[in-house]
């Protein structure tokens, strides 16, 4: 057995803070946290904080299908420069991910990442809102997150029956729930926009989706896990109105959760100003009323998690005109920094929705987001929470470079990620 010491941070996790180095093994579990220790290894921390590894949960890797624009690979080395020892890779990859086959198949390509996938599945089969994917098959293969995301269920009756289906496999968990993570977007709402309908989207002339799109599906989503008892997860809230209904829901008792993303508490309409396709994204960008509900959501606890949606996309697709290029932003490495610097929180408030409120979310609170203490798994990051940088999409792991936040100067950044009790990330760069 090899140790590393991890010396001279403040460790914050769920429990509060304090002064501590942090003994790992190369075994994966912490062996010692307090003052005064060393190991066969040392990783500085120094005027930095020593968190539990961050946890995503909604990223798009990409593989099975489009590994010109990501990799598992890649996406992984991407999110444990970003600090996160854990990631949700969303199924709306070719093949879909809906059935055993492809689930194998991730995480066997996931086996030697440097951060941990786990793969969620679809809800119904290729995403097409029909038929239920076997769920229980699946649920035994370890997925605890079904969505389509993508796209929303749009028949209310399918979303019920996903719901309890979904209440019933408890059996097969433990207890555990297991999660309908929805994308919420009526599709007879959204057909032919490409941004946020409003006062920018009539002076672009590019179609628009209302904000009534994301609500309606986010009201009906409410109301039937009050009717089921069912777990939803409402993902990258972007709306005044869903913020509401959610924080009602919650106050009602209801089992929803949520996340927002960085984009969506961060830019505005007004960014696609320029008709430049890397502000594309669904849901769109919404107006400044809006991002500052959905800081407000973050700040109070209605909304749970920050998420990245991180959606690479290749040069050429993205070079598209606007209403031919997909939707999606780059986010792994930048969300814990854009957080930092926009979100008027405390760094520990935005480490609880970046590591173990979603790790909860997750379901893995065992492995990741735990308290830092003796005995439990070795996955940690170190941040300098102040430390300055320019964004580059030239400069990160992906393969893609469409970030909205190109050439921002921003605060916080990863100074080393341990996963298992190994150093993938020393002082900013990738070990593999």
């Amino acid at each position: 057995m090899t140790t590393i010491a991890v010396r001279g941070g403040t460790v914050i996790d769920s429990t509060g803070s304090r002064r501590a180095d942090v003994v790992v093994s190369d075994e994966g579990v912490i062996l010692a946290v307090g003052a005064g220790l060393d190991g066969d290894r040392r990783l500085d921390a120094s005027g930095g904080i020593v968190s539990p590894g961050l946890v995503d949960l909604h990223a798009h890797l990409r593989q099975p299908g489009r590994e010109d624009a990501e990799t598992i690979a890649t996406g992984a080395r991407g999110a444990a420069l970003g600090g996160f020892t854990a990631v949700v890779a969303m199924p709306n990859t070719t093949p879909v991910i809906d059935t055993a086959a492809v689930v194998t198949e991730v995480r066997q390509l996931a086996a030697d990442a440097c951060c941990e996938v786990y793969p969620s599945a679809a809800i119904t089969v290729g995403r097409k809102g029909e038929a239920l994917t076997p769920m229980a098959e699946l649920v035994g293969l370890g997925v605890r997150i079904f969505t389509d995301d993508g796209d929303g269920v749009q028949d209310a009756a399918v979303m019920r029956n996903a719901l309890e289906y979904a209440r019933g496999l408890g059996h097969l968990t433990g207890g555990q729930p297991v999660v309908l993570a929805q994308h919420c977007e009526v599709a007879a709402l959204t057909r032919g926009g490409y941004m946020h309908e409003g006062e920018w989207s009539s002076r672009l002339g590019i179609g628009g989706q209302p904000a009534e799109a994301e609500e309606l599906m986010v009201m009906r989503d409410i109301a039937l896990s009050r009717l089921t008892g069912g777990r939803v997860h409402f993902q990258h809230l972007s709306t005044a109105g869903s913020v509401a209904m959610v924080r009602a829901a919650k106050n009602a008792g209801l089992p929803v959760t949520a996340e927002a993303t960085p984009h969506h508490f961060t830019l505005t309409d007004e960014c696609c100003a320029a008709y430049d396709p890397v502000f594309k994204v669904h849901p769109p960008l919404r107006t400044a009323a809006d991002t500052a509900a959905v800081r407000a959501g973050l700040a109070d606890g209605t909304i749970d998690a920050i998420a990245t949606d991180h959606a690479p996309h290749t040069t050429a697709d993205k070079e598209k005109p606007f209403d031919a290029a997909p939707p999606g932003m780059l986010g792994l490495e930048t969300a814990f920094a854009v957080a930092r610097t926009e979100l008027d929180l405390p760094v520990e408030a935005v480490l609880a929705l970046m590591s173990w409120r979603p790790a909860a979310v997750a379901g893995i609170a065992d492995r990741h987001g735990g308290p830092v203490a003796p005995g439990a798994p070795a996955n940690l990051c170190v941040i300098d929470p102040d430390a300055e940088w320019t964004v580059s999409g030239a400069a990160m792991a992906s393969p893609s470079r469409n970030t909205p936040f190109e050439g921002r100067a921003v605060r916080g950044r990863v100074r080393h990620t341990i996963r298992r009790g190994e150093a993938v990330v020393v002082d900013g760069e990738a070990q593999a």
